[in-house]
This record gives C-alpha cells, sequence and structure tokens, in this order.
C-alpha cells in the first residue's frame, strides 16, 4: 500500500505526455507550417491528431496488456522476438531520446539567453546547457513521484500562458484570415504541413515507458494516450486559429521562429514577447524532464532484456543510478560537441518505424490484444503513406540528415551483431513478458 502511494496518477502521467508533445516545435516550427499550409494551418493539426489516433488505438490495446517500461519496444518483441533486427531498433530507440535531451536542452538556451539578455558565447551556451540537464538528472534522482508532480506544475504553468494567450487573441481574430482553401495548391501544402506537424504528437508513447511506475496501467494507460492526445490536439488548433487570425499569412512566415510572439503584440504588447519566451522556457523544461525520465526507464527496461550493457539495469528506482547517469551524461556530451542537425533526423526516423512494427506486432496477436483487424489495418494503411512521405519530404528538404540517419541505422545494426556475437550474456526472448506481465484479459 505504501509502494502504490508513490505511483504516478493518472494526471501526472498525462502531464508527461502533454509536457512532452508541447516541447519547443510548436514556437519554432510554426513559421514553416504557416508556409507550408497557409491559412489551412488548423486543418493539419488536426490531421496530425488523425495520424496520431491511428497509431494511438494499437498502443492502448497492448499497453493496457503489456505492463513495461520498454514501452513499445515491449509490445515489437512480442510481436517479432529477440533477434537482430528487434535489438537494432532497441539501441536506436532509446538513442532517440538521448538525443532528443541534447536537442531540448539547446533549444532551451536558444529562449533563456536572450530573454536575460546573455550573449550566446560557446561558455554561456555550454554552462546552461550543463545546468539545465544537471538539474532535471537531480530532479529525477529523487524517483518517479518527485518527476510527476514536477512535470504535473511545469505542465500546468505552460498550459497556463498558452491557454492565456488563445484566449486573449480570441476576440481579436479576423476570420476572413483561418478560412480554409481547398484548391490543389492548398491541399498538397496541408497534406505536407500534416506530416511535418505528426511529428509533434510522438510524446504521447511516453505514458507506455513509464507503465511500471503508474496507478492502475491497464486502465490508465489507454485513458491517458487518448486524453493526452486530445488536449494537444486543441491546444495547437487554438494556437493556430489564434496566429492566423492576428498576423497574415505573409507576416507570419517573416516572423518565422517568433511568430507567436509577434502574434501576441496586437492583443498583449510588449509583454506578448515575453510571454511566449516563458512559455517556451516551460514547454522545453517539461519535455526535458519527461524525456530524461523516460530514457532511463527504457535504458533499465531494455537491458534486463539483454538489448543494452548490464550497466543500464541499474538505475534509480531500483537503489541505483547508472541507467540515469549514461542517458543523461550521453544527451550532455551530444548537447555539448556535436551540430544536432544532422542526426536529429534519427528520432524523427526512429519513432515512425517504432510505431509501424508496433502496429504490425498488434494485428500479428490481436486474437491476444483485442481489437478490430480492419482498423488496425486502415491504421498500418495510413501509417504507411505518412512514413512514405514523411521520407520523401526528408530527402527533398534535408538531404544530409537523411543520410546520416541511414549510417546511423548501420552503425547501430553493426553494434548490435557484435555486442551479441562477442558479450557473453543470456538472451531471453522476452523476459518482460515471460514474468507474468502480460495481463489477459
Amino acid at each position: 500500500m505504501k509502494q502504490e502511494k508513490k505511483k504516478l496518477s493518472l494526471i501526472e502521467v498525462i502531464s508527461m505526455a502533454v509536457g512532452t508533445m508541447i516541447g519547443a516545435s510548436i514556437f519554432s516550427i510554426f513559421g514553416l507550417g504557416v508556409k507550408l499550409a497557409g491559412v489551412d494551418l488548423p486543418l493539419a493539426f488536426l490531421l496530425s491528431g488523425v495520424y496520431a489516433m491511428a497509431v494511438a488505438y494499437s498502443y492502448a490495446m497492448l499497453g493496457r496488456k503489456i505492463i513495461s517500461d520498454a514501452g513499445p519496444m515491449a509490445f515489437i518483441i512480442k510481436g517479432w522476438g529477440d533477434n537482430l533486427l528487434t535489438g537494432t531498433l532497441s539501441i536506436l530507440y532509446w538513442f532517440s531520446f538521448v538525443v532528443s535531451i541534447a536537442l531540448f536542452a539547446k533549444g532551451f538556451t536558444g529562449y533563456f539567453l536572450p530573454l536575460f539578455h546573455i550573449s550566446q558565447t560557446p561558455l554561456h551556451t555550454g554552462l546552461t546547457i550543463t545546468g539545465l540537464i544537471v538539474f532535471f538528472t537531480a530532479l529525477n534522482f529523487l524517483g518517479s513521484k518527485t518527476v510527476g508532480k514536477a512535470e504535473f506544475w511545469i505542465v500546468l504553468i505552460k498550459l497556463s500562458i498558452l491557454l492565456l494567450f488563445i484566449v486573449a487573441g480570441f476576440k481579436y481574430i479576423n476570420w476572413e484570415q483561418v478560412k480554409p482553401v481547398f484548391d490543389t495548391p492548398h491541399l498538397k501544402g496541408l497534406l505536407n504541413a500534416s506530416i511535418v506537424f505528426f511529428l509533434s504528437y510522438m510524446g504521447f508513447g511516453l505514458v507506455t515507458n513509464v507503465s511500471e511506475n503508474m496507478e492502475n496501467p491497464q486502465k490508465n494507460v489507454p485513458r491517458a494516450i487518448f486524453i493526452s492526445i486530445f488536449i494537444v490536439m486543441l491546444i495547437y488548433l487554438g494556437i493556430s486559429v489564434v496566429t492566423l487570425g492576428n498576423l497574415s499569412v505573409s507576416e507570419i512566415i517573416k516572423a518565422s521562429e517568433d511568430a507567436l510572439a509577434v502574434a501576441a503584440e496586437p492583443f498583449l504588447g510588449h509583454w506578448g514577447f515575453l510571454l511566449v519566451s516563458v512559455g517556451a522556457l516551460f514547454s522545453i523544461s517539461s519535455a526535458l524532464n519527461a524525456t530524461i525520465y523516460g530514457g532511463a526507464n527504457i535504458a533499465y527496461s531494455l537491458s534486463k532484456e539483454g538489448f543494452l550493457p548490464q550497466q543500464f539495469e541499474r538505475k534509480v528506482w531500483f537503489n541505483a543510478t547508472e541507467g540515469l547517469y549514461i542517458t543523461s551524461a550521453l544527451g550532455l556530451f551530444l548537447a555539448l560537441f556535436f551540430n544536432l542537425n544532422a542526426i536529429a533526423v534519427i528520432t524523427t526516423a526512429v519513432t515512425t518505424m517504432i510505431y509501424i512494427f508496433v502496429l504490425m506486432a498488434h494485428y500479428r496477436h490481436i486474437e491476444i490484444f483485442g481489437g478490430k483487424k480492419w482498423i488496425v489495418l486502415v491504421n498500418l494503411f495510413i501509417l504507411f503513406f505518412v512514413f512514405i512521405a514523411l521520407m520523401v519530404y526528408q530527402w527533398k528538404t534535408q538531404k544530409d540528415a537523411f543520410v546520416t540517419s541511414i549510417l546511423v541505422f548501420l552503425v547501430a545494426f553493426v553494434l548490435e551483431y557484435f555486442y551479441r556475437k562477442y558479450i557473453n550474456r543470456d538472451f531471453k526472448k522476452s523476459r518482460v513478458l515471460q514474468n507474468n506481465q502480460l495481463t489477459q484479459k
């Protein structure tokens, strides 16, 4: 009973998922979205949410039966067994969290230093990144309940700022500027923007990475997944409508990364810049906090199964901290010494591929996990379409990063191959599933 009190509540898990989804992207790539979709951007956010719901259906069905902090990797191992492919995906999945930690830390400095009028020198940037990652690593050291409470309050402040932006700007909306257009060029832009912003919903999967530390996961995993996506859809829709209603498309494109700050000026004056900057800091902080927590959980769970070295198996909630320290330290190392533009695309490619394998695992074992085969097939078709369109878009716009991500896949495959061949470790097909953590109903 005492242990149960330390479990994460439903609202704390929802806070983690929302905190991860509403990160820096809504502030930094909003201008890109308008450039692609124009006045159809609100519809692009809705369509992106539909893509996320298609994936969430299988996550919810599997997540209520497989209680494991390995999350989607536990689902894939159940569906495909222990082999080189699933081992490679495991390494890449954990590495995508490490890259995300570095990206969030760098994004934080981009808002923090200008807000306090601090010059963006390598020293100031390095100190800010180091302090930020050390702070949230220390917070994670205190345990899952502390992380959950901190995430709840950070997300509450963040959502309050965004809701203030939406409510204050709503009465100033020029509705003619948000009227959708459905000609061929606009429909093409709508589709491209929906694919780009699909990435903004990826954080809902974090729910499955905390299921072992969650109250009543059989019921709360599906609830947290769908509620968090719905909340984010409403927030994204509100922000896009208010911004388009207060600024013309050309003004938003010109403002680019500062689009929300510029949009806030008509109804909040010079306080608009401060509001958006503070909102961005809280958004990135909540995303970083949840990502460090999820990354440490994944490192622990995957090491139990033999997909990562045993050093990762010991973590905070089991009286040691190696998994947490290694995950945070590598994130700090990447943030300080690497240009992440070339490898950031790995988070996109890996996560989308994970989604596809999860849906296929669900289809293969639908008699165990429940659900309708035709729904999973339709969702798979949608996801394959999104994945192909995403890869084509990245090839056209980020060719160097696309090639780098392929190289990262190959390196992970080679590492997994030699790890399995030369490390004398007992590999199990899925110890997570063998230890009665697959709950049959």
